[in-house]
């Protein structure tokens, strides 16, 4: 028998998009985004550092003058004090009434040009520079770790975490690096299976297995063994992962150079590309604040935010779930409804997508003939089978609406179908007994 299980888009959700020209956030370059706990969202641009509070944008080159114009390219916020890491200045500190500047460091060390900056478990700051290494601050020493002075693989720092051992995961545009305090680790494509040696960003969640978005793809590392995730064996919109967050329910968001994804870190993906319910740019940065709303950071179109979003759960959400025995197999089962693509609005609109147009799936089985019809909105589509491992088994690349497919020979196991048409990309999974 065949058993399909059909994901509803959530209905709830609400876009918010910002500009220069329908809100105060001074540039469309978002460079960082972070949220800190006491509901500020601080947002990193090519001219400078804005804050969002309470519906109110303050830009902060009126209070530091060394911000205007400023690019700040990462945030960190550390109880009520933001490390802000900036191209010209080094890191600031900002406690809220003081500024902190450490300018005979950022001389001293060569820190221009702040790539990423993380905080472990003792305080200390882990500061990736462009081009010059990586560099700790304990509050009061600081200590610097080059390529040819340590076993860092490139002084040319991407991106920099902690994980729940206290260990430093340094992605590098020539591998990945791990350090404890003495000892080094070092992964590239040539000792283990990360599909590429830039690794642009970098996350660890409650169960310590590491995310790596990389320039070809995402990667799961447990400590042991590798999974990789690109646009031929998953829907992840791009393979150019540039950064990655956790929400609060452990689901793993991504920007790519291809729109933004959600994975639930087991099977379930979701996904908004760009063209389709996001603009055709590239997406840079994204962080959860503590409403769990969803900031998306553009190259170009400036700063998103997806409120009221929920996971579709096939389980909870299916209207009901069609069971195909051999004499029902050629009934209607229920029709697979996804948020469409939302309007091509205006700069200064909020993107719609309640009353856009839909791309609506039914799947139909016939196991007497041993064959699966799609109706859909479009006239024809990309349909992909993808199995449980995440490998793509087979491709129609013009599927006509409401034409059979042949599955006889196929094996028997559990099958994510994805369809891609005009109005964007649905996922349908199906086991086959």
């Amino acid at each position: 028998m065949l058993f399909l299980l059909l994901s509803v888009g959530a209905t709830a959700q609400k876009w918010t998009y910002y500009n220069p020209k329908n809100s105060g956030i001074n540039g469309e370059n978002i460079l960082a985004v972070t949220a800190d706990n006491r509901g500020n969202l601080w947002v990193g641009t090519t001219q400078g550092l804005n804050r969002f509070r309470d519906g109110v944008w303050t830009d902060f080159a009126d209070f530091n003058e060394k911000l205007k114009d400023q690019f700040v390219n990462c945030l960190v916020a550390e109880g009520n004090t933001l490390w802000i890491g900036t191209d010209d200045y080094g890191v600031i500190e900002f406690n809220g009434n003081n500024w902190y500047e450490h300018a005979e460091e950022t001389r001293r060390l060569n820190m221009k040009y702040i790539r990423d900056i993380a905080v472990d478990y003792s305080g200390s700051k882990w500061i990736g520079v462009t081009l010059s290494g990586l560099v700790q601050y304990d509050g009061v020493n600081w200590n610097k770790y080059t390529a040819a002075e340590s076993e860092l693989l490139s002084d040319f720092i991407l991106c920099v975490v902690i994980d729940n051992r206290d260990r430093k995961w340094i992605g590098t545009n020539d591998g990945l690096c791990v350090f404890d305090g003495r000892r080094w680790l070092s992964y590239t494509t040539k000792n283990s299976k990360i599909p590429h040696n830039i690794c642009l960003s970098l996350a660890i969640d409650k169960e310590n297995v590491k995310w790596i978005g990389t320039l070809n793809g995402l990667a799961r590392f447990d400590g042991e063994n590798w999974t990789i995730y690109d646009i031929d064996n998953s829907p992840i919109p791009g393979n150019q992962v540039n950064d990655l967050a956790l929400d609060g329910e452990g689901h793993l968001w991504m920007a790519t150079d291809g729109g933004v994804a959600v994975f639930d870190c087991k099977d379930r993906w979701d996904t908004f590309r760009a063209g389709d319910r996001l603009p055709k740019c590239m997406f840079q940065n994204i962080t959860i604040d503590r409403r769990g709303d969803i900031w998306i950071g553009t190259d170009e179109k400036g700063l998103y935010c997806l409120s009221g979003y929920k996971m579709p759960d096939p389980k909870a959400e299916a209207d009901s779930a069609l069971l195909a025995e051999n004499e029902g197999a050629g009934e209607d089962g229920p029709a697979a409804t996804a948020a469409g693509p939302g309007k091509k609005g205006k700069k200064g609109t909020t993107p719609a997508g309640d009353d856009a147009a839909e791309e609506r799936i039914k799947l139909t089985p016939n196991l007497e003939e041993g064959t699966l019809v799609i109706s859909m909105t479009s006239p024809e589509a990309e349909v992909t089978f993808i199995n449980a491992k995440g490998d793509k088994v087979r491709t129609v690349p013009k599927y006509r609406n409401n034409t059979k497919i042949n599955i006889s020979k196929m094996k028997k196991g559990t099958y994510t179908v994805r369809v891609k048409t005009g109005l964007g990309t649905r996922n349908v999974k199906f086991t086959l007994k």
